[in-house]
């Protein structure tokens, strides 16, 4: 991973300028202190500001999916910064722009694309397996909200017509949020079906479980 120096007044303002180019705590860097801020005669401070050269840890799988991220939107030329967090076992990847739009896709399919292909060169290049989520504008929330509702919409017309609805082809990740949805349903069922990653929803009405009205 490269290196980069950075000044500032103090030692410690360049560490924490470090910590926010490359969004990680100070304990993820190998720092290298190159020129202490210099003082004068009698403790006066003098002009020469401190510098500092910054290297993230080779070893740390949060920096290397970020910087993967980085590369393949730079080909994209969006404008974008990219914020990394480690939440439990995975490894949280936000795209921050002015024109994230391109990068989520139609329902979602490009930033689906692009954490396929982080995850594949991530756990290629690291040692211990991780699995890399790539979001950007909350929009993981706000998809997951409407797969919510619209299973549950799906399963009341199920129940109500006695027949088997179809949900169009979605990703696996969106498959799994609307079997979650209505796992404790015990009037429906669901199951998936189709070539590919992308294969539809079946809700099909369990007719010996459908209340009488």
């Amino acid at each position: 991973m490269s290196s980069i120096e950075i000044e500032a007044k103090t030692t410690q303002e360049a560490i924490e300028k470090a910590c926010r180019h490359f969004h990680l705590s100070e304990g993820e860097l190998d720092i290298e202190v190159l020129e202490d801020r210099s003082t004068g005669i009698f403790g006066i401070v003098g002009n020469k500001k401190a510098k500092i050269r910054v290297t993230p840890k080779k070893d740390d799988s949060i920096v290397v999916a970020q910087e993967i991220l980085k590369k393949i939107i730079s080909l994209i030329s969006v404008d974008t910064k990219i914020s990394a967090e480690r939440k439990d076992d995975d490894i949280i990847l936000n795209i921050v722009g002015d024109n994230t739009g391109i990068l989520i896709g139609h329902k979602g399919k490009t930033l689906e694309a692009l954490e396929f292909i982080v995850n594949k060169a991530v756990n290629r290049a690291c040692e211990k397996k991780v699995r890399v989520i790539v979001d950007s504008e909350n929009y993981r929330k706000r998809r997951e909200e409407s797969l919510k509702t619209l299973a549950f919409n799906m399963g009341e017309k199920a129940k109500k017509t006695q027949k088997t609805v179809t949900i169009d082809p979605i990703s696996p990740r969106d498959r799994r949020i609307v079997h979650l949805a209505l796992k404790e349903d015990h009037r429906v069922s669901t199951k998936s079906n189709g070539e590919g990653l992308f294969k539809r929803v079946f809700i099909i009405p369990n007719k010996g479980n459908i209340d009488e009205k």
